[in-house]
């Protein structure tokens, strides 16, 4: 009885957050709390080096067409799952405020009673929150691949045409002289080569979900 009351009792906490369940679309990652207030360095001064070039694989998707159509499509699909979770949310919210609320008029096993069926309840909604989760996260890694491979080609194209002898993740350095810089033309050659992406939700079974879990915890 003392498990089921307390679930009762934190159901407003566990309910009024479930909407943060979901994964948001990607965003980019934010710089650390130190370097946020840092201006960001202008390009070096020295010269271009022959054969030594570099390319922003986040830029690239983040600025391209594909990228921009991924991230509409995500916040599209996020709000599809708070419409589908929110009335659910909000009528066990309602329902824990009236349970609790005839606490004192009801005897002692009927409260129990309603207490152990809205339990169930919330443990029902908080597997079906966390499977959409799992779900939208599926999503996005899924189409983020799909653009990825459509980049590489890209930038095998640019680097060759470049003669470059070596290519470098652009985000991993301070500053870079921009004629080493090939995320543009990447950006460009993808806009041409995947001007957009479609995609749906990913469906993950509840069945999956928890082999997913057990193989995990191995």
């Amino acid at each position: 009885m003392t498990k089921t009351l307390s679930a009762l009792a934190l159901i407003l906490a566990t309910t009024a957050g479930a909407a943060q369940a979901a994964p948001a679309p990607a965003a980019a990652p934010r710089p650390a709390a130190g370097a946020a207030a840092a201006a960001a360095p202008s390009p070096p001064p020295g010269p271009a080096i022959p054969g030594v070039c570099v390319v922003s694989y986040e830029r690239a998707v983040a600025e391209s067409t594909a990228g921009a159509a991924f991230q509409n499509r995500m916040q599209q699909l996020t709000a599809q799952v708070e419409a589908e979770l929110t009335p659910e949310r909000t009528t066990i919210q309602n329902d824990g405020r009236t349970l609790e609320g005839q606490r004192a008029t009801l005897a002692p096993d009927q409260f129990q009673q309603r207490a152990v069926a809205l339990n169930t309840r919330i443990e029902a909604y908080s597997e079906k929150e966390q499977l959409r989760g799992q779900e939208l996260e599926a999503t996005r890694q899924k189409a983020l691949q799909s653009i990825v491979a459509q980049i590489n080609p890209v930038v095998i194209q640019n680097y060759t045409s470049r003669n470059c002898s070596i290519v470098m993740e652009a985000n991993s350095l301070i500053a870079v002289n921009p004629a080493m810089d090939l995320t543009a033309a990447v950006i460009t050659g993808l806009n041409t080569r995947l001007p957009t992406v479609t995609f749906d939700r990913e469906r993950i079974t509840p069945q999956q979900a928890a082999a997913a879990a057990a193989a995990g915890g191995r």
